[in-house]
Formats: C-alpha cells, sequence, structure tokens
C-alpha cells in the first residue's frame, strides 16, 4: 500500500510518499516555517506526487498529523489530508504529533523510557512518556518544564519534540541528564507514514488533538471537532 503522509502541526510543512510493500520513500518534502502553511502545503503535494508512478491513484491511504500542536497548522492539515481522502475515496488516518515526533527512536529501541514533548508556550509543554518500546506510560497532557522532567523521572530517558531542550535543562538543574541529541524540531514525515501504515483507520480517526483549549478559537459554523483531554 502506498501512502500519502502530511503534516503541518508543528514548525514546518511535510509531505512524503510511502511505499509499504516495499519500504521505499518514493517522495518527500520537508520545508521548516512559523506560518504560511496553507499557501505552501498544496503545491509540496503537487511536487511529491508529480514524480510518483501512478500518481494519485496509486495512493491507497492518506496519513495526517492530528496534534498536539500549532491550532492552525492541524486544521490546515487536516483540511487538505480529508479532502485527497474523499477525492481518492481512500481511508484516512490520524496520527498523534507526540507519538510521531517518538517514531524514529523508537526504530532503535535501548533502555530507559522516552518522552515525547512539544512547546506548548508560557513554560509548558504537551507531553506523553512511552516504553523504549513504544507502549504508552502516561496519556497526552499539558504540564509545566518542571513537572515534565520529574514525571520522566532519574533515567535514564530519552527526549523528542521541539521542547527536548527546554525539559532537558530543567532536568539538568536537578543534577538529572537526559538524551535528547536526537530530538528534532518537527516530526520525521517517513516515521509519521510508517505508523499511519500500522494503524487501523477505525481507531484512529482523523480529527484534531487538542490537549488543552486552543489559544485561538474557530468561527461559528466551523465543522472540525475539537477533542479535549
Amino acid at each position: 500500500m502506498r501512502i500519502l503522509a502530511i503534516d503541518t502541526s508543528c514548525g514546518a510543512a511535510s509531505v512524503a510518499v510511502f511505499d509499504g510493500e516495499t519500504q521505499q520513500t518514493l517522495a518527500r518534502e520537508s520545508v521548516a516555517m512559523a506560518r504560511g502553511h496553507a499557501e505552501a502545503l498544496a503545491p509540496m503535494v503537487l511536487r511529491a506526487m508529480k514524480d510518483v508512478d501512478g500518481g494519485f491513484g496509486s495512493i491507497g491511504r492518506v496519513v495526517v498529523a492530528v496534534g498536539p500542536g500549532s491550532f492552525t497548522g492541524i486544521r490546515i492539515g487536516l483540511a487538505m489530508a480529508r479532502a485527497i481522502a474523499l477525492t481518492l475515496e481512500a481511508p484516512i488516518v490520524g496520527v498523534s504529533t507526540l507519538v510521531a515526533f517518538v517514531g524514529p527512536l523508537l526504530e532503535q529501541p535501548s533502555a530507559g523510557v522516552v518522552a515525547s514533548v512539544i512547546d506548548a508556550r508560557h513554560g509548558h509543554v504537551y507531553f506523553q512518556l512511552f516504553e523504549s518500546n513504544g507502549r504508552p506510560i502516561l496519556a497526552p497532557r499539558v504540564t509545566s518544564l518542571r513537572d515534565a522532567a520529574r514525571l520522566i523521572g532519574g533515567g535514564p530517558a530519552r527526549l523528542a519534540g521541539d521542547a527536548a531542550a527546554l525539559v532537558a535543562e530543567e532536568a539538568r538543574r536537578d543534577g538529572v541528564e537526559f538524551d535528547a541529541s536526537e530530538a528534532a524540531a518537527f516530526p520525521d514525515i517517513v516515521a509519521l507514514a510508517r505508523i499511519g501504515l500500522a494503524a487501523d483507520p477505525e481507531t484512529s480517526p482523523a480529527r484534531p488533538l487538542y490537549v488543552k483549549a486552543p489559544d485561538a478559537h474557530a468561527p461559528a459554523g466551523d465543522a472540525v471537532t475539537r477533542v479535549n483531554d
């Protein structure tokens, strides 16, 4: 099955086409940006599909990052992914951005836990803790930097996500060292595609995951469902 993966939930717009049968990445592009996702995303999708044999007709599933992260970015990615899936009559899968961040680390298991941390601003992070095999230990939540470090414990621990350096520094103040060397500013789009390939569309819906009420508010009549934990 070929996967079209889309992510605009954090500080980048990313698109990839991944072939699940051959385990090959057929196209990928990621562009770091704080804003402008709406203008950038459609051309990126067209560029990704341009050189893929069979084009859009070869896509068997659409995968999209559903947050937490940028309120506006999540809505943009979901709107594009839903439109493409509807046009292709293909199933669509939503993947938590917290899970997507830890994907590359789980491909290289090691002792200890893995924490996914996304900057929620004002000294807080979106946070989820996993065993080294990917099993969740804690559900997604919003917590302070200090409490995130305490929830991770005394280590060993690896950090993923755009707030990894912030949490590592907070832990260092208490004399604890966490490994943030593999942390990235935005999820690996191919890791997102791989996770979406393994997911069940029935249990991984493409709807936004907002772990707290967003700072921005949707206009009246907006059809996007909010999920608050």
